[in-house]
């Protein structure tokens, strides 16, 4: 198991890291945490603002995880379109092109979309 230091400077991936421990990550960070820990949804999975605020070190940050994703630096390489709302529900605000353009990049990615809706018990993802 690496250290979680090397986990937030190096490439992350899912089944090294101990998810337990990220609430120990320095909290100037949190915008780079969200990014890293967001950047392990594969690729037909979604996951939520809360599940991602939890695995970062605290279940009462969704909002701040939203805003994280609204300044995305590199939407290409953080797939913010991959995070719903705690019911499966689109952004209706999604930033980088409006509910439409999410529901297209998850389609694209193999996640159902039924009535700007994703069924979280097929397609969520959750950290351990």
């Amino acid at each position: 198991m690496k250290s979680l230091d090397e986990e937030l400077n190096g490439n992350l991936q899912c089944a090294d890291v101990d998810f337990n421990n990220l609430k120990h990550f320095d909290k100037s960070n949190f915008f780079q945490r969200v990014y890293k820990v967001l950047k392990l949804v594969p690729k037909g999975k979604v996951t939520t603002y809360g599940e991602i605020a939890r695995a970062v070190g605290n279940k009462r940050m969704s909002r701040q995880v939203g805003w994280a994703l609204h300044v995305n630096p590199n939407p290409s390489e953080i797939p913010c379109y991959r995070v719903v709302n705690r019911h499966g529900e689109l952004s209706s605000a999604f930033a980088f092109g409006g509910i439409n353009r999410q529901k297209e990049l998850l389609e694209a990615d193999g996640v159902e979309v039924v009535d700007n809706k994703v069924d979280l018990d097929k397609f969520g993802f959750y950290f351990n």
